[in-house]
């Protein structure tokens, strides 16, 4: 696709641009005519990124119906394979896959509930596959459900979560795992890391296994992911809070309740064999989780680092840009209903030419986060990134935050403070390779319009919204380091059968029967612009979503709104985890959490990372 970037004029005038946007009366009017061009003709950031008339199809692939299938259906002239699953062996020694397992054999087999991912090319044929394994299920963990705990499967249940690294080959059949890999291994929720940053030393991460709070074990509900140019790979922690609980019922702090800590018993009841995981013994070790961390795939031997400059709370992934300036930009989602979107700025610059001098880059720098505004009515409008910074924004003694470190630890308390606006599930975020465009998914939210703290705004224009939508802006100017933006509504799911043209439910005007879905979640771009979503939502297939089947993969075009189905998961699943090959003629997704026949044995459902190519060797989705 060639660049079709709208001039610095165009682009830095803001109030000629919102005056030519999509107010709600005007999506409704559009939605009724049943014209997609309408409703993309109506976007201010749409307008600046039409393609030429003669610009060819982005979506060369003929869309799938949504399914019910226990399988993994692609469009026609599509191969969809499995590539591993959980407990395939990433070391020569690995036992087989086994419900009596122990965390030693699962150290040495692919992690549970794969999610996001990054493919790194070592060379042509040779390359390393970064997976996050979010967590685990006691049903298909244990052979006993999970009801006797001990020790030892607690062990095993922190052994199947974290990352996985695995080396892989290309042959005849295409990409295969390496089993022999020098660079495979697991990273698990008890492996050594560093907590780097403004947030290290602080006293509220310090326990009584680390004194000076620079010191921790593990990562675990790890969400999607992100890369950096300098070769290194980001993964997310996201609901660290089930892991913690208490023996005894107390009070839990406030700050500690806005991220879920709760006492008893928790989702994983790691806490009653592990002291770290108690917070009436060690309070301050949940506080150590809930971040960004790099890891050095290509050093087995390297400690990964925990980045605190990027902010704790629940990271669903970490979409990394260089700016014009040279400064890094990551934008982050914090997947909760009624949380909010922030984006960092490096303090130092990226330097292409020396790898080295890159990788403390994310320990220093501003962290921000959004607040949309709109004339009332209108779904698109301007925004402001607010700094996150002691001392400034009311960010201070009389607030609460008695530094930076307070800042960071608490930042959806800093948020609030500074007045962000509340989200509907903000989870991935893209940049678009070829422009300033960047796509947040905001999944759903049962309570928007329900509680007064989560009213409907302009960004979030439904009540109880149970099929979500995906927001997109572009920063002043092209700068990504602007404090400024402006906005608008790329798409809002919904369901046009069982909905009026004229209800917000059926959605915006390029949701049709045929590409209907609701709750997306993980997204990214291609090379050449196509917008992959996946979908992490309600497959009843009944109700308010008859018609939408499994959960799926779709792909869709910035330019004009187009949106086609391309892939459809088996029963249970979510579908989620993307990325490619460098030539982009295989791709990886992820099956998470089956729960039919899906690469089972012996009964058991496994999560797997799939991959897909074309049978004639072409580009995906071209």
């Amino acid at each position: 696709m060639s660049k079709q970037n709208p001039s610095k004029a165009d682009i830095s005038d803001f109030s000629q641009i919102i005056e030519k946007g999509l107010s709600r009366r005007r999506f409704l009017q559009t939605t009724a005519a049943g014209s997609s061009a309408a409703f993309f003709a109506a976007s201010p950031i749409a307008n600046a990124m039409v393609r030429p008339p003669k610009a060819p199809e982005l979506l060369g692939f003929s869309p799938i119906s949504s399914s019910t299938q226990d399988s993994v259906i692609v469009p026609r002239g599509y191969r969809a394979e499995s590539l591993i699953s959980w407990g395939d062996a990433i070391k020569p020694t690995a036992a087989a896959f086994s419900q009596s397992n122990s965390a030693v054999d699962q150290e040495m087999q692919f992690g549970d509930n794969n999610d996001g991912m990054t493919f790194l090319p070592l060379s042509r044929n040779r390359a390393v596959l970064a997976v996050n394994n979010e967590n685990t299920d006691y049903r298909t963990l244990f052979d006993d459900q999970g009801e006797n705990l001990t020790a030892e499967k607690v062990r095993r249940s922190q052994a199947a979560v974290g990352v996985s690294i695995v080396e892989l080959r290309k042959g005849a059949q295409g990409w295969e795992v390496n089993v022999d890999g020098r660079l495979n291994r697991r990273i698990t929720a008890y492996t050594e890391m560093e907590l780097t940053g403004p947030a290290a030393g602080s006293d509220k991460v310090k326990t009584h296994a680390d004194p000076t709070g620079t010191q921790v074990l593990g990562t675990f509900n790890n969400c999607a992911n992100g890369a950096t140019p300098w070769g290194t790979y980001l993964t997310c922690e996201e609901n660290f809070n089930g892991l913690f609980g208490s023996q005894n019922e107390i009070e839990v702090p406030e700050d500690d309740a806005r991220y879920g800590i709760n006492s008893g018993n928790s989702w994983f009841n790691w806490h009653q064999f592990d002291e770290r995981f108690d917070i009436e013994k060690e309070p301050n070790e949940n506080h150590r989780h809930g971040w960004v961390v790099e890891i050095d795939p290509m050093n087995p031997n390297s400690k990964p680092k925990k980045r605190t400059a990027l902010g704790r709370f629940k990271h669903e992934n970490a979409a990394l840009t260089i700016d014009k300036n040279g400064r890094v930009i990551i934008y982050l989602g914090d997947d909760e209903r009624g949380e909010h979107i922030y984006k960092f700025v490096s303090k130092g610059k990226y330097k292409a030419h020396k790898p080295e001098a890159n990788r403390d880059l994310l320990d220093e720098g501003t962290l921000y986060v959004a607040k949309f505004t709109a004339k009332d009515g209108d779904m698109h409008g301007k925004g402001e990134w607010l700094e996150l910074t002691f001392g400034k924004n009311g960010l201070t003694p009389e607030n609460g935050f008695n530094s930076q470190a307070d800042v960071l630890i608490f930042a959806r308390k800093a948020a609030t403070q500074v007045g962000a606006t509340t989200m509907d599930r903000p989870e991935w975020v893209a940049v678009h390779p070829d422009n300033e465009q960047v796509f947040c998914t905001l999944t759903n939210n049962k309570y928007r319009g329900v509680r007064d703290d989560q009213e409907v705004n302009p960004a979030n224009p439904r009540e109880d919204n149970i099929y979500g939508h995906i927001i997109r802006w572009q920063p002043k100017n092209g700068k990504h380091d602007s404090e400024q933006f402006f906005w608008d509504i790329y798409v809002l799911a919904g369901n046009p059968e069982i909905y009026a043209s004229d209800d917000p439910r059926s959605g915006s005007d390029n949701i049709t029967p045929e590409n209907m879905f609701n709750s997306p979640d993980g997204i990214g771009f291609d090379k050449d612009g196509r917008l992959w979503i996946q979908t992490d939502g309600n497959y009843s297939n009944s109700g308010d979503f008859a018609g939408m089947g499994n959960n799926q993969m779709l792909c869709g075009d910035p330019n004009t709104g187009e949106i086609k189905r391309f892939l459809t998961g088996p029963t249970g699943c979510e579908i989620t985890g993307l990325t490619f090959s460098p030539d982009y003629r295989t791709m990886f997704v992820g099956v998470q959490h089956p729960t039919g026949s899906y690469s089972a044995i012996d009964g058991i459902p496994r999560s797997t990372v799939i991959k897909i190519t074309r049978e004639d060797g072409g580009v995906i989705g071209a």
